[in-house]
C-alpha cells in the first residue's frame, strides 16, 4: 500500500512531502499565547540545538525576563549532518555556521564555560570566574566524548591508518570520509561498533555501515571486503523491530554481526581493535574502523547535585529529570533538555524539538503561579539511511512503540527515496527553524 501511494506521487510532490513531513516529524509551533511579564532571572547553559531552541522559545513566551545563554563554543554545528560529510556528500562547511546568529532578541550570551552547578545556592559559577544567579535553570550542555576511555585512541588520530570517527566534529567527519574512500578504493576488513553508553544518535553507527556498504558496492570493490558490526550487546537498535530489519539487511548485505562486542582500546600500528566480551577479550584486525567513543555527561554535570544519585542513568553522570516533564526530581526550578537529560530515548534533534517546548511550558507555568499538562513521550526519530538515496524514517517513543508521522504514505521500516530526501535535504531547514523557534 505504501509503495503504491508512494509510485502515485511526482517527484516534485515528494520533495514537497518530504519538507512537510520533516517540518511535521521534527516540529511543534510555537505558542501564540500573550506573552508573560516577568523579571525573571533565567540562565541556560549551552547554545547547541537545545538551548538555543529553549532561549527562542522564552523569549516568545516572556516579557522582561533576563535570559541568559552560556557556551563558550563560538562554532554551531549542525550535528545530524556529521554523517552526510563523512559519506563525501556534503563539504564540512555544510555543518557549521556561527553561534551567535541563533541567539534571538531579547536574550544575552556569554562566551564562556560553567564550571560548577550549584543548585542549593540558584547559581553557577564559569571557567572564567563568574558566579552567575538565576531563578530558573535550564541545562543543555549536551554530552562528553570519552575518547580516552579507549585506551590507545584519541582525537588526533582521526583520519590516519584506517581510523575514523564521525561524531568528533565536522573535521573529524570530513578526515572520516578520506579514510573511507581511501579503504574502498582498496577493500579489506572495515569495522563498525557502539558503546555501551547511552549515546546520541544511537543509530548513526548503522548509518555508517551501510553507507560504506554501498561505497564499496559503486567502487566494485565490495567483493574483496569484509565488514564486520559489533554490537555492544544482543541488539542492533533499541526498538526489537527495527533491531530485527537492520539484522536482515545486514545479512542480505553480508556484513557480519558479532555481539557483547564493547570497544576497550585501539592499537593503530597494527591496526587491532580490543572488545570486552563474555568470553575475555577479543580482538579484531581491520583496515577501517569507525571508531564511537564511550559518552557521559559533561564533567560539571557528573560532578554536581543535577545527576542522577542512583539508578541506570548515575554511573555516567546523566541529569536526574522526570521523563515527561524534564523538571529535575529534587530541584524543581532546573530543567534539562537535549543530550544531557537522563532519560531512557531522546538523544536526537528530533527529541530535542519535542522536549524543549514541553519544558518551557511548565516552566512558564510555573513563573505564572499555574502548572502545565505538556508530557513528553520520548518521541525519537532516525532517518536510517540504508544505502545513498535510500533510508528508513523510524520514529518511536518510550516504549518502543513505532509511531508513524505519515501512516500509509512512509512506511518506517522500508528503504524509501522520500525518507532519503527528508534527511539529505528537508532536514536542515527546519532544523534551522527550530533554532529560533520558528518551527
Amino acid at each position: 500500500m505504501a509503495s503504491k501511494s508512494i509510485n502515485s506521487l511526482s517527484r516534485r510532490s515528494l520533495l514537497s512531502l518530504g519538507a512537510a513531513a520533516t517540518a511535521g516529524i521534527l516540529s511543534r509551533p510555537a505558542s501564540a499565547q500573550a506573552r508573560l511579564a516577568t523579571k525573571a532571572r533565567i540562565v541556560i547553559v549551552g547554545a547547541g540545538a537545545a538551548g538555543l531552541a529553549s532561549a527562542s522559545r522564552l523569549v516568545q513566551r516572556l516579557d522582561g525576563a533576563a535570559i541568559t545563554l552560556i557556551d563558550a563554543r563560538k562554532a554551531h554545528f549542525y550535528q545530524p549532518g556529521f554523517t552526510l560529510v563523512a559519506a563525501g556528500l556534503k563539504p564540512k562547511d555544510y555543518a557549521i555556521s556561527q553561534t551567535r546568529d541563533y541567539i534571538p532578541a531579547g536574550a544575552t550570551l556569554i562566551e564562556d564555560s560553567v564550571a560548577a552547578f550549584e543548585p542549593e545556592q540558584n547559581r553557577v559559577k564559569t571557567t572564567g570566574g563568574q558566579t552567575i544567579p538565576y531563578d530558573f535553570l535550564i541545562v543543555a550542555t549536551g554530552l562528553q566524548l570519552d575518547y580516552g576511555a579507549i585506551s590507545g585512541m584519541e582525537t588526533g588520530l582521526i583520519g590516519k591508518n584506517g581510523i575514523g570517527s564521525v561524531y568528533a566534529g565536522p573535521e573529524a567527519a570530513e578526515a572520516t570520509w578520506r579514510e573511507m574512500a581511501r579503504f574502498t578504493d582498496t577493500g579489506g576488513v572495515g569495522l563498525f561498533h557502539r558503546p555501551d553508553t547511552e549515546m546520541k544518535c544511537a543509530g548513526a553507527p548503522l548509518k555508517y555501515a551501510f553507507i560504506t556498504d554501498d561505497r564499496l558496492r559503486r567502487a566494485g570493490t565490495r567483493g574483496k571486503t569484509e565488514l564486520i558490526y559489533a554490537a555492544q550487546n544482543k541488539a542492533l537498535f533499541s526498538v526489537p523491530i527495527v533491531s530485527e530489519k537492520v539484522r536482515m539487511l545486514f545479512q542480505d548485505r553480508n556484513v557480519r554481526m558479532v555481539h557483547d562486542h564493547v570497544m576497550t582500546a585501539i592499537d593503530p600500528g597494527r591496526k587491532i581493535a580490543t572488545f570486552r566480551t563474555p568470553a575475555g577479550s577479543q580482538e579484531i584486525r581491520y583496515d577501517f574502523v569507525n571508531v564511537i567513543p564511550p559518552m557521559r555527561a559533561p564533567k560539571a554535570v557528573r560532578e554536581s547535585a543535577l545527576a542522577w544519585q542512583t539508578g541506570a542513568f548515575a554511573a555516567d553522570g546523566w541529569m536526574e529529570v522526570d521523563m515527561k516533564t524534564l523538571r529535575h526530581k529534587r530541584f524543581p526550578n532546573v530543567f534539562g533538555v537535549g543530550d544531557v537529560a537522563g532519560v531512557p530515548k531522546g538523544k536526537t534533534a528530533a527529541s530535542v524539538k519535542w522536549q524543549v517546548p514541553v519544558a518551557v511550558d511548565h516552566l512558564v507555568a510555573s513563573l505564572s503561579g499555574g502548572t502545565s499538562s505538556e508530557a513528553y513521550n520520548g518521541y525519537t526519530s532516525c532517518p536510517l539511511i540504508t544505502r545513498i538515496g535510500r533510508a528508513m524514517l523510524v520514529e518511536f517513543d518510550y516504549e518502543n512503540n513505532l509511531t508513524p508521522s505519515f501512516p500509509g504514505i512512509i512506511a518506517p521500516l522500508e528503504e524509501l527515496w522520500i525518507s532519503w530526501v527528508m534527511k539529505e535535504i528537508a532536514l536542515k531547514p527546519t532544523y534551522l527553524a527550530m533554532l529560533r523557534g520558528q518551527a
